[in-house]
């Protein structure tokens, strides 16, 4: 079943009166919304206790939950260290989302720095296996882990990239970032063809049953020549994508992302208006 909501608090969580983070499962369901992707971008801090309460909450309004980990892995770092560490990362990042009863890891896979895309490929590749491995051994095995799409050129994580991260385990599903390969490209995603496209080579690459269950990031994004550049609403009608389009392709194939709305400062309200017009196609 298809899922809607917001990555982290929106605007409006403090602006209704809200203060603490156990009261997001409440706000996202009286938005009428049922999911939430909790933020660790700059590292695990929760509590395993903590994390147990909000996910105790979390199911008492029907809401699934997702994690990102800490934004400085580097799965290609020519430093041993911090390529080993990412291990860490996203085991820390995965104690913390089974303490919450969820199942997602989405993190991203970092840059190319200085060699070629295809040894930054080949060696996170092998930091993949390294981290289904890692995974295993902690008991950790059931958490699937969701390599992203990035937005910047000299990031690692164009659409074949993740493909082939994903191929590493047949656990592994992609988080297809929209806004992020838009972005990359430079404004590439105009219409439903571009959006069929992806989802093929998703298809093709790592089958239909990954496919329909894909993780989604969804917002506008500002671009310069390298990528991406800031976050935006769904208020922007110059940089896109446009949702409207991808709603219409996932409801005629029958798909069922989680997909995460990351507009700046507006995503549970931008997460509903994509939820509603999913509604449109499929009668409710």
């Amino acid at each position: 079943m298809i899922k809607f909501g917001p990555a982290g608090t929106d605007d409006n969580f403090s602006a209704q009166g809200y203060k603490k983070t156990i009261q997001v499962p409440e706000y996202i369901s009286k938005k009428g919304l049922d999911a939430f992707e909790y933020q660790c971008g700059r590292g695990v801090k929760i509590k395993e206790d903590a994390a147990k309460s909000f996910g105790l909450e979390a199911k008492k309004y029907n809401i699934e939950l997702s994690i990102h980990a800490p934004y400085f892995i580097s799965m290609s770092s020519l430093e041993e260290e911090k390529r080993l560490n990412s291990i860490g990362y996203i085991l820390d990042s995965a104690k913390a989302i089974k303490a919450m009863g969820g199942k997602r890891v989405i993190f991203h896979s970092g840059s190319c720095a200085k060699i070629s895309r295809e040894e930054a490929l080949s060696k996170a590749v092998d930091t993949m296996s390294l981290i289904m491995k890692a995974l295993d051994e902690n008991q950790l095995g059931d958490i699937t882990v969701c390599p992203e799409t990035m937005g910047k050129v000299n990031q690692l994580g164009s659409l074949d990239e993740v493909m082939a991260l994903c191929k590493v385990d047949e656990r592994i599903i992609p988080c297809i970032d929209f806004g992020h390969l838009n972005a990359r490209d430079l404004g590439w995603i105009k219409s439903i063809k571009e959006y069929e496209d992806i989802i093929n080579t998703m298809e093709n690459n790592i089958g239909i049953d990954r496919t329909r269950i894909f993780h989604s990031h969804f917002s506008k994004i500002e671009y310069t020549k390298g990528g991406e550049k800031r976050h935006l609403t769904f208020e922007d009608d110059i940089y896109g994508p446009d949702f409207e389009p991808l709603m219409e392709v996932i409801a005629r194939k029958n798909l069922a992302p989680t997909i995460i709305c990351e507009s700046a400062g507006t995503q549970g309200i931008d997460a509903l208006a994509m939820k509603s017009y999913y509604n449109k196609f499929i009668g409710k």
